[in-house]
């Protein structure tokens, strides 16, 4: 007996369904997240990323399950976030929930597909990994550890828009450029939409996707695809309320504007704000961020870096590829003489290979 892949998703989907509601639990969450992870790591196909060059695996599968069980508690009016009585959840509410939410759906069909062998190289499969997991681009740098668990750059991913959805490139990361605002500034500029992460001294995560190309000028830019998001302890994501549209900010070396990276809030009190005194920051909400409805995302309102990485999203447009090919230093030698001279690196070194090796 043959069916089409179509009849097959609804046969799986329709155990899945009835196996959810008999044995509902966040257990069940996390043994299907896990799964999936597993099975993507066994049949290499995590595109570039691994368990190795990633932060807690395990802690980040029992967040996911935990945010995307929330998603479920929510709907149904609950206040807690245990996992609440049979009785009280309705087959309807359970539908709802997997429809507004189709990671789920996508974990399971990755398991079936890769688990058991069905419709392996069918383009569904290969349209379900692609949407989980983007293909990991680190250029030439050395080895270092990402801030973020598989999972969470899953469920990032998930609210990033399709097109830039297929490819992760990492543009600078404290652990690898140093920390140096000026650093920051020149491996981010001209690199199109990208994901900022942050680790603070009291060891939350949390960061912004600024959906534009960032500029160093004294005006808010971006546009309402913009979010912020946190990771840990609590993973989740804050998009665009309508209330203003300060969406992403970036200045330096003004003297009577605020110099540093914002994004959300208003001046010296942004969602998420980085000094150009590199090392500290804010993140100020009270109650809630006026541009994302986000929290307090850090461990407290001021804080210190421990550690940074921001990742470049999608294709660089070929506008920017122009723009990029050539630095003013590439056309100045005497300025790239009296660099070197003075010991120091230039901005522009390094944003040329970010394409060349999958890692």
């Amino acid at each position: 007996m043959r069916a089409e892949g179509s009849s097959w998703w609804s046969v799986y989907l329709f155990i899945f369904f009835n196996q959810l509601y008999n044995f509902f639990s966040s257990q069940f969450l996390e043994d299907l997240i896990g799964a999936a992870v597993h099975l993507l790591h066994k049949q290499n196909v995590l595109h570039g990323w691994s368990l190795e060059n990633t932060s807690d695996c395990n802690a980040g599968i029992h967040t996911l399950a935990t945010q995307l069980m929330s998603q479920l508690l929510k709907s149904n009016g609950a206040q807690s976030q245990d996992a609440p009585e049979l009785s009280s959840i309705s087959r309807a509410a359970i539908e709802d929930w997997l429809y507004k939410v189709p990671m789920i759906s996508t974990f399971l069909r990755v398991v079936i597909t890769l688990g058991f062998s069905v419709l392996q190289q069918s383009v569904e499969q290969q349209r379900d990994v692609s949407s989980l997991v983007p293909r990991c681009r680190r250029g030439k740098t050395p080895p270092f550890t990402s801030l973020l668990d598989l999972p969470a750059i899953m469920y990032l991913n998930s609210h990033l828009p399709s097109e830039m959805q297929h490819k992760w490139r990492l543009l600078f990361s404290t652990q690898v450029h140093g920390e140096s605002f000026s650093q920051l500034c020149g491996h981010l500029v001209d690199q199109g939409p990208s994901l900022l992460v942050l680790r603070d001294s009291g060891g939350f995560i949390f960061g912004g996707f600024a959906s534009q190309n960032w500029e160093v000028k004294p005006q808010f830019q971006g546009d309402s695809r913009c979010f912020l998001f946190s990771v840990s302890p609590r993973l989740d994501v804050f998009t665009y309320t309508g209330y203003n549209d300060h969406y992403m900010y970036l200045n330096h070396s003004q003297q009577t504007m605020p110099n540093g990276l914002g994004m959300g809030g208003q001046h010296d009190y942004f969602g998420l704000w980085i000094d150009s005194n590199f090392g500290k920051g804010h993140s100020k909400a009270k109650p809630r961020c006026t541009t994302y409805n986000s929290p307090q995302l850090s461990a407290t309102e001021e804080f210190s870096i421990d550690s940074m990485e921001v990742w470049g999203l999608g294709d660089l447009s070929e506008e920017l590829q122009v723009k990029n090919k050539k630095s003013i230093l590439d056309v100045d030698p005497e300025a790239q003489a009296l660099l070197e001279m003075t010991g120091r690196t230039r901005q522009s070194e390094g944003l040329r290979d970010q394409d060349d090796d999958e890692t």
